[in-house]
């Protein structure tokens, strides 16, 4: 998927400070100056959501507000470095919370990570960069810098309004112990919500909410290759 990316702009939001990001990835490039799975807004433009895989290979999940400074960080100490397998990320947002701690929870392959090298919890009820009215969300690159993301993408789920654990999009095996997918999760995606990259190489939003993306540059290829 490098130098390919999607985007589209999204409208007024359910609720600007709830969301989940679910989607799995397969990496075919390690280090580098950092490749972006998914990302909203410009960075010190606009406030900016991003999730980017880092070049010591770390991931990072954060928002910014409009003048860069960070408003929401769960950055791992987990090293992402297999080339060969899929990894499931879940990013679930409540800005509403009460419990600071539980306003961010990131989720790979099923289990909530702890161990994290910047844990910044969000402000409650702060209006945060992911989920804003007229900022554009791209997948495969980040905005204001050639951050292509060189991997395989699948089952891309942006959820409007709802914080969602992994346990909603996968499940564990009964028989192998591995996370497996959930390929048609019962959830409520609100109106920027989307469901992408379900079946090949459609950008044509299977949620129900009609937001569909539009291929911004490059080539995107359809694999077997699937989670």
């Amino acid at each position: 998927m490098a130098t390919t990316y999607a985007t589209r702009t999204f409208g007024t939001p359910t609720n600007a400070y709830k969301f989940t990001i679910s989607f799995w990835s397969k990496r075919c490039a390690l280090g580098g100056g950092g490749f972006s799975p998914i990302t909203a807004g410009t960075y010190q433009s606009t406030n900016m959501g991003q999730i980017l895989f880092a070049g010591d290979d770390t991931l990072l999940c954060q928002t910014y507000n409009a003048g860069g400074s960070i408003t929401m960080a769960q950055d791992t100490n987990m090293k992402f470095r297999d080339v060969n397998g899929w990894y499931h990320i879940v990013l679930g947002v409540d800005g509403t919370l009460g419990t600071a701690g539980d306003r961010q929870k990131l989720y790979v392959n099923g289990e909530l990570i702890t161990s994290l090298a910047t844990d910044t919890n969000a402000s409650q009820n702060s209006d945060l960069g992911f989920n804003q009215n007229g900022i554009q969300c791209m997948l495969g690159n980040r905005q204001s810098a050639n951050y292509y993301y060189d991997g395989y993408l699948s089952h891309v789920h942006f959820i409007d309004g709802t914080q969602y654990a992994a346990s909603d999009f996968g499940s564990t095996d009964s028989t192998t112990g591995e996370w497996k997918i959930n390929t048609s999760p019962s959830v409520t995606y609100g109106n920027n919500g989307f469901f992408v990259l379900k079946d090949g190489n459609s950008l044509t939003d299977q949620s129900g909410e009609g937001n569909d993306f539009t291929l911004g540059g490059g080539t995107l290829t359809k694999t077997e290759d699937c989670p």
